[in-house]
């Protein structure tokens, strides 16, 4: 993990496309702002955590659908 450190309004790079500004510091709490092609998806982590679970659980149904299915199919056989 690559650790820096930022004052108000200062920036990190990332690659050519991706900034992040220091917008405010209160407390214990920092405001980002982030700057990003619109094709790059940007989620707080458990906001992505949570989508890569419900994506995990679809596919979890949509192999069992699909297992019922071919079993369907063979006993109709």
């Amino acid at each position: 993990m690559l650790v820096l450190t930022r004052k108000l309004q200062e920036a990190i790079k990332i690659g050519d496309d991706i900034e992040l500004t220091v917008l405010s510091i209160d407390g214990e709490q920092v405001k980002l702002g982030i700057s990003a092609p619109k094709n790059i998806e940007i989620h707080r982590k458990e906001v992505f955590l949570s989508i890569q679970q419900e994506n995990n659980e679809a596919a979890e149904t949509s192999l069992k659908i699909f297992q019922q299915l071919k079993k369907l199919k063979k006993n109709n056989m």
